[in-house]
């Protein structure tokens, strides 16, 4: 399938977006105050060692501390000796040195970062290091040679892997591991992805000799150089950049590292905004809505929430032209196309529960589940996914290394403070009663005066009048009502006066 790819540039932010079969399949946004970190390398200091946890929050120069657990250090992976010399290793042979035999409190360790901050969690950290480039990924520590898990042919992955053996330099104490792209790739160009890696961690290394902890050694590609090197393929007809500076700069990128893709590299020129022109404005307000409709008249309900994801599907107003069971099945087959997209547009991670609707048959069960897998198997993350459960409901995981995009374009209601519920004028009547009442007993004052929204003052004027009088009148006290037109419905506050 033909793809096309919109990068949209303004000083505070960049925004790419796939297109394919006329539909945006892919969304991302990078903003530079707060640029993704993950495969950024620190020089970072010790703050703290959990041995009960067998864990260590390091301090990179964030917020927050970052996340270090004992099985992403490559000196536990490998075990290694203590100062007495005695190696540390596992009954069945695997390394497993303790992580306070390998850090202390203060101590500068080299780290690169595996997941950024997500919520309220710090960056996931490891010190098992690579940079990666178009062809390869460069493992300075470990001198293994790997093929990616996606070339499946156990043929073709034992040719690369023997191709490559032949093309490292004999002084080379590292490894690589081959991309996907690099199936069809020359000698040539493996030779030239060697020589730019090898280059490149020689960098790092001079950037990070006697740094002062914390310390930034290495920082990714832009999300524009990133889009170039791992999303542009051969289906890619036209990379579309309404920037020239970024044109420019792209362009040179694209003519040291990956010559090949120069001549896709289009700049946009035209009056309307590039995202107006391909609708891309309009699929971002929709991938924030809760509710997605289907063409057929179904609808999808997606909540996203601190632990995980669900996805319900409902037909709404399909009625179908056979039966039910056939509109059940036709519903879902749609569905199933349609939350595969909507988790590209979202990058909904983690765990993620699709509630389908139910179906008796076995045969659409099975239909239904092929269809679904089909539909994410164009998706460049990582996933699992397993059959319908007990209960007929779906679960997957899909990795996250990033915020969703309602995270980075949104924050909660300052109003519902995110439960996308605010309580009824009439809760917030009687709550306001229950309060001047407390205030009462506590206070001897003169007057009490309510201020509060204005559905809630006119509950008081009208329904509820009758009450504010009796609580008047039971307390011996007047009690007065005052709209604040700024207030939320939920707001009030009582003034003694």
């Amino acid at each position: 399938m033909n793809e096309e790819i919109l990068i949209n540039v303004t000083p505070q932010e960049t925004r790419v977006a796939v297109l394919a079969a006329g539909q945006v399949q892919e969304l991302v946004v990078e903003r530079e105050a707060n640029r993704g970190l993950v495969g950024n390398i620190y020089v970072g200091r010790v703050a703290r060692v959990l041995p009960g946890m067998q864990s260590a929050f390091v301090e990179i120069g964030l917020e927050r501390s970052a996340f270090l657990h004992v099985a992403d250090m490559w000196e536990h992976r490998r075990g290694g000796a203590d100062a007495d010399g005695r190696e540390h290793r596992k009954a069945n042979g695997e390394p497993g040195r303790p992580i306070e035999k390998i850090l202390a409190e203060g101590q500068p360790v080299t780290v690169q970062v595996m997941k950024d901050p997500i919520g309220t969690k710090g960056a996931r950290l490891s010190t098992q290091l690579s940079v990666a480039g178009r062809l390869l990924v460069y493992l300075p520590q470990d001198p293994h040679i790997g093929v990616s898990q996606r070339i499946e042919d156990e043929t073709g992955r034992a040719a690369l892997r023997e191709k490559l053996k032949q093309l490292v330099p004999g002084d080379e104490k590292g490894g690589f591991i081959l991309r996907t792209l690099a199936e069809g790739a020359s000698d040539e160009e493996l030779r030239a992805d060697i020589e730019y890696l090898r280059n490149l961690w020689r960098d790092v290394q001079q950037r990070s000799l006697g740094a002062q902890p914390p310390k930034l050694a290495y920082q990714g590609l832009s999300l524009a150089q990133h889009v170039l090197r791992d999303m542009v393929s051969d289906g890619t007809s036209a990379v579309h950049i309404d920037s020239r500076e970024n044109h420019q700069k792209l362009a040179a990128f694209a003519k040291a590292y990956m010559p090949g893709l120069a001549g896709k590299l289009q700049h946009y020129t035209g009056e309307r905004p590039l995202f107006e022109l391909h609708n891309v404005e309009q699929e971002i307000e929709k991938a924030l809505s809760r509710r997605v409709d289907l063409k057929s008249g179904g609808t999808l309900v997606i909540d996203q929430t601190e632990a995980m994801t669900t996805v319900d599907v409902n037909t709404g107003g399909f009625v179908g032209q056979r039966n039910f069971d056939d509109t059940v099945f036709k519903t879902n087959l749609e569905a199933a196309q349609a939350i595969a997209r909507q988790l590209r547009l979202r990058n909904l991670g983690g765990i993620i529960v699709v509630d389908f609707i139910d179906m008796e048959s076995a045969e659409h069960r099975t239909a239904v589940l092929e269809e679904f897998k089909r539909a994410l198997a164009r998706d460049r993350t990582r996933m699992t996914v397993s059959g319908f459960t007990a209960l007929g409901l779906v679960e997957m995981t899909r990795k996250r290394t990033r915020e969703s995009l309602a995270h980075v374009l949104c924050e909660p209601c300052q109003s519902c403070g995110g439960r996308g519920e605010v309580k009824t004028a009439r809760t917030v009547c009687y709550e306001v009663l229950r309060e001047v009442l407390r205030e009462a007993r506590a206070f001897n004052a003169r007057e009490f005066r309510v201020l509060a929204s204005q559905p809630v003052c006119d509950l008081f004027h009208e329904e509820e009048s009758g009450a504010l009088a009796m609580l008047s009148d039971f307390i011996g006290k007047p009690v007065s009502v005052q709209v604040e037109t700024n207030y939320s419905q939920e707001q009030y506050d009582i003034v003694l006066l």
